[in-house]
């Protein structure tokens, strides 16, 4: 294929001597509390969080037999113009899982945490363009195309099938414009499942990346998890991978949306998440959500400057001849 795209992975691992690098997102979450002056703090109850949910969750009585390590996983693109410049275009978190009292290593779930210098194009820079001076809300016909489209191309590179060996799965949260009701559904380790009243705009971005949602409420939980998925998210992995996932981006939720996943009490079998709930428990880690706003337009900026208006119609080309996601 003309103009062809190819990948390359790096990986950092997060843990409490973590420090984000010069080519880091700095909106990405994780990087977020890896600075200021409770840096190593944030980093260290952060983990502890997830080792706590981890061993709360899985099987036996033992509340220190796993501990959860993290990589994250850094993806950068590069055209065939020959042009000896790579872009940063996405990163995700990998989990592996030490089981302290065998030694053994399990492989978790990748993907987990998500962001994207072109998502924060799409969402800070595209999407509220197309919508001023408008009445109504709309969405531009190619809206998330791109994006879906090199996310597919992706995960069919060399670059992640010599890396990893099942496919991603992202977890975030609920959305705070949709309405979520229970079901009679149980899984035993996802939980109660919820079901939406209709996609949200998140839910339509990541369909274009061919990826399906469901909701589940864990055990012990506050609210559903949004979980983002190719396959069968109930069949292909195992309890403990699913247990990776769900202690550390509940964990993460816990940060950053303490109003929704920290809250005292449970949903509710017709559940509304708001972030203006004021029945919640504060974390002792500082996360700043505004300024993770902030930078997103930046970002989105960015992306637009360095890398979709100079190849716009290489670009251009390459999502013509390059299929939909296929779920």
């Amino acid at each position: 294929m003309a103009n062809e795209i190819t990948f390359s992975i790096t990986t950092t691992r997060f843990d409490e001597d973590y420090a984000p690098s010069d080519s880091s997102r700095i909106t990405t979450n994780f990087a977020n509390l890896a600075r200021g002056e409770h840096r190593r703090q944030n980093l260290r109850n952060a983990l502890a969080m997830i080792d706590h949910r981890f061993n709360d969750l899985a099987p036996g009585d033992d509340p220190r037999r796993y501990t959860v390590e993290l990589d994250i996983v850094s993806v950068h693109l590069r055209f065939s113009d020959g042009e000896d410049r790579e872009f940063p275009v996405l990163e995700m978190l990998d989990i592996h899982i030490l089981d302290r009292l065998t030694g053994e290593r399990h492989q978790g779930i990748v993907g987990n945490n998500f962001s994207s210098y072109l998502r924060d194009y799409d969402f800070s820079v595209l999407l509220p363009a197309a919508n001023a001076g408008s009445t109504g809300f709309t969405t531009p016909d190619d809206f998330g195309v791109l994006h879906g489209k090199l996310f597919q191309h992706f995960l069919e590179s060399d670059a992640y099938q010599a890396r990893f060996s099942s496919l991603p799965v992202i977890c975030i949260s609920v959305s705070t414009s949709r309405t979520y009701r229970r079901t009679g559904n149980h899984h035993p380790v996802l939980g109660i499942e919820y079901v939406q009243d209709s996609f949200s705009l998140t839910d339509e971005y990541f369909g274009k990346m061919g990826l399906q949602v469901r909701y589940f409420m864990p055990r012990g939980s506050a609210a559903p998890l949004a979980f983002y998925f190719r396959g069968d998210l109930l069949s292909d992995y195992s309890d403990l991978q699913l247990i990776g996932t769900i202690s550390t981006m509940e964990t993460f939720q816990k940060i950053y949306r303490p109003e929704i996943y920290n809250a005292n009490a449970q949903a509710e079998s017709v559940y509304r998440p708001s972030l203006a709930h004021e029945d919640f428990r504060h974390t002792e880690i500082t996360y700043d959500r505004e300024e993770r706003s902030r930078l997103a337009v930046t970002q989105g900026r960015f992306a637009d400057e360095h890398f979709v208006t100079p190849h716009r119609r290489v670009l251009d080309q390459w999502a013509a001849s390059y299929p939909a996601p296929v779920r």
